[in-house]
């Protein structure tokens, strides 16, 4: 049976690039392409849907999907866990599935699980984060979450340090982690997670290289969990085993042969 995917944003980049692994993908198809100058009607007789817009367009997007029963795979960066709370109502009431894809590459998922596992060794954590000058919203949603993990990471013994935070250059707290974010030409994205303690610190650093080759293999991942998902899911972690014990549950579905991490360069050093 094919899945009809109504992709919204689908002439943006992430758009472009899901669309082409659609199109190369078995038991899918694009049945619709949403634009700025779309309709959310134009959602109706989907499958699935999948929303590669904007910060500002994607609540109504996925408020409008949840609203037809229809399953969300969301890829738009600024879903935080407050935001995503406003819309759990409603996706308990109507027993959908929405997936929350904060980065689709794999390398930048496995850096953020080894922040995570090494947080609690570490009183002093912050991100630096650099996009391409056009990436409309800070921090990114990749940082936000690498944060939220640290911050699950560490319940027991508590937030980390950050000193001098009330000042504008310490960067924007988010759970308790400084993020700092860098946008300028040149860049395509790049994480770098900064773990201090007494005379040592270790860097976990990500870079994507070339987009379209690093997001395929999570895109596909995510397309097959999205279309039988139920209730919220956040993080392309929660169907891959990394092999790093976490303190955020996963969940369990079909293995995949699609563990390629070509076009993407993930490093971890200590000094």
């Amino acid at each position: 049976m094919t899945t009809r995917v109504a992709l919204v944003g689908g002439t943006g980049k992430l758009g472009g690039i899901i669309r082409d692994v659609i199109d190369r993908s078995d038991g899918f198809e694009v049945t619709a392409v949403l634009t700025s100058r779309s309709g959310l009607d134009e959602l109706d007789g989907a499958d699935l849907v999948v929303d590669a817009s904007t910060p500002a367009v994607s609540v109504d997007v996925v408020r409008a999907a949840i609203e037809r029963g229809i399953n969300v795979l969301v890829g738009t960066s600024g879903w935080s866990e407050e935001r995503i709370a406003q819309v759990r109502p409603l996706v308990d009431a109507t027993g959908t599935g929405v997936v929350f894809i904060p980065n689709f590459s794999l390398g930048s998922v496995v850096g953020s699980a080894i922040a995570a596992a090494s947080a609690s060794f570490f009183p002093s954590i912050e991100i630096i984060e650099a996009h391409r000058d056009t990436k409309v919203d800070s921090p990114s949603g990749t940082a936000v979450r690498t944060a939220e993990l640290i911050a699950a990471a560490r319940a027991d013994v508590g937030p980390v340090e950050s000193p001098h935070a009330d000042q504008r250059a310490r960067g924007q707290k988010v759970a308790s982690v400084p993020i700092h974010s860098l946008r300028r030409p040149g860049v395509i994205a790049r994480q770098e997670t900064i773990l201090s303690g007494p005379g040592e610190s270790l860097s976990i650093v990500h870079d994507t290289i070339e987009p379209a080759r690093a997001y395929e293999p999570g895109i596909r991942i995510a397309l097959d969990a999205a279309r039988e998902a139920h209730g919220i899911v956040v993080g392309l972690d929660s169907f891959i085993d990394i092999g790093i014990s976490r303190t955020v549950p996963v969940a369990e579905i079909g293995g995949t042969d699609e563990n390629d991490v070509t076009g993407q360069v993930a490093r971890v050093t200590g000094a």
